[in-house]
């Protein structure tokens, strides 16, 4: 069920319409039965793997809770840890690995016995794996309680808004909110309409209309494309990326707002960012953070000394992009990102400036460097191969008159992407990406209804599945 389907409104009226009637303990049990009903919408064989990760962290957890030995608090985190990156392997990077092997071995002569297995791989399982391993580290060093009460556990690990792409909420800011009552206010309505219709255009105008330019482009013969197809279609999908999953953080929050729960900000303006660090402060947020507090920062963090500084960084970037998928362009595309990172750093211009802080014009040249570094690591991204990826960067030495498809990107760009990026500039202006609720009712409706219009009079010609379902 797609958040942009008529399948899934119906689905959500239904749900929100009987949560409405019920105390917190029935609207828990609500919630789980929804969560396990919209994700077996998806594959109802792999509902067993959320229960079996639910119930190893929820009893690790309590198990590190009562042990009163360091030694037993740590046996039971490794257990854990084991137990969901063992999940995560197998399903996610068996067949990589086991075909890079192959083929490592097959260049030196020895015959490869992997087995090959065509693994299926089970919608948001990076998520909801990363999810439940914060909360069994939290617990651990004592940052979390661990909660005795499987229902509430169950939803914060299945809670369907945000159960296949994120956020990659803290137990320490959504359990609390499992255990309450709830009873949604005319300004969660407010906020939440907003960020449902904000969503939906970023989705169904921005993300989807892009999709058609950026398949073509890519997928087709590398010596019939010229530098302009080339930059046009990357700059697509940086936009494309973008308003997906954008687009779906924000209607999660939304319909999470109509259900009374809070979640956190996944993006903010990351086209914005005049730095690497800057643009992970703004892109994926819920990801960088964890990758800081469960990986950069237990490897040494910057405390000492350059190199390892160095190390830390590109070591935490790298697994960042194997996050995202087994293929070398995801490890390309995190390496990239990490020498960003690392070269910054170098050049001094990552430290932060708390006063004097540069206008907008003023941040624009910083700003416009960024996006295209950020583009350049896009292209591997996007890309099916790191040789079909060299094989475009090759062909924006190839210049002349614009194509067919290259006019029509730029003017599609230009239709559906400046809008946004204006709407983004006035809420960067006002430091406030809710700033348009709180707003005179006649500018609010002007601004819904060209997001509403656009979503009517331009509709994708193929609507797409949320690009980041595949992680």
């Amino acid at each position: 069920m797609l958040f942009n389907s008529f399948g899934f409104w119906m689905f959500f009226v239904v749900v929100l319409i009987l949560y409405q009637q019920m105390k917190r303990r029935g609207q828990n049990v609500l919630l789980l039965v929804a969560s396990y009903f919209f994700y077996g919408c998806w594959d109802w064989r792999f509902l067993g793997l959320i229960v079996l990760s639910t119930l190893i962290d929820y009893s690790v957890a309590l198990g590190i809770a009562k042990a009163e030995a360091d030694s037993r608090k740590r046996w039971l985190l490794l257990i854990s840890m084991a137990a969901n990156l063992g999940i995560l392997a197998f399903f996610k990077y068996f067949g990589f690995f086991s075909h890079e092997l192959g083929e490592l071995l097959g260049a030196v002569g020895v015959p490869s016995m992997m087995p090959t297995l065509n693994i299926v791989l089970p919608v948001g399982i990076s998520f909801y794996t990363f999810q439940t391993m914060s909360y069994t580290i939290d617990v651990y060093r004592g940052d979390c309680k661990a909660t005795d009460n499987l229902l509430d556990f169950a939803v914060y690990v299945a809670f369907f808004p945000q159960l296949v792409a994120g956020p990659i909420e803290r137990a320490s800011k959504l359990l609390p909110q499992m255990l309450t009552d709830r009873k949604p206010t005319a300004v969660d309505f407010r906020d939440g309409l907003f960020l449902v219709i904000s969503g939906m255009f970023r989705k169904v105008v921005i993300a989807d209309n892009m999709a058609p330019l950026v398949n073509t482009i890519f997928a087709q013969d590398i010596n019939t494309l010229s530098g302009w197809d080339v930059m046009l279609g990357t700059y697509a999908f940086a936009f494309q990326i973008y308003g997906d999953f954008s687009g779906y953080s924000a209607i999660a929050r939304g319909i999470s707002r109509w259900l009374g729960f809070d979640l956190m900000t996944n993006f903010h303006m990351p086209y914005f960012a005049v730095s690497p660090s800057d643009f992970w402060r703004r892109w994926h947020i819920s990801l960088s953070q964890w990758l800081r507090d469960y990986l950069y920062i237990p490897l040494g963090g910057n405390r000492y000394g350059t190199l390892f500084t160095y190390r830390n960084l590109l070591l935490t970037m790298l697994l960042g992009g194997l996050w995202h998928g087994a293929n070398w362009t995801f490890i390309v595309w995190g390496a990239i990102h990490g020498l960003l990172l690392c070269g910054y750093r170098l050049l001094g211009d990552e430290r932060p400036q708390k006063e004097n802080r540069p206008t907008f014009i003023q941040r624009i040249p910083n700003m416009v460097l960024m996006f295209h570094f950020v583009c350049f690591a896009w292209l591997f991204f996007r890309a099916e191969s790191v040789t079909q990826a060299f094989g475009l960067l090759g062909q924006l030495s190839v210049w002349g008159a614009p194509s067919a498809l290259a006019q029509t990107t730029f003017g599609m760009l230009v239709f559906f992407c400046v809008p946004l990026l204006l709407l983004e500039w006035w809420f960067d202006e006002k430091h406030d990406p809710l700033w348009l609720t709180q707003v005179r009712w006649e500018l609010r409706a002007a601004v819904y209804g060209y997001l509403i219009l656009m979503m009517v009079f331009f509709p994708p010609p193929v609507p797409a599945e949320f690009i980041y379902f595949q992680f």
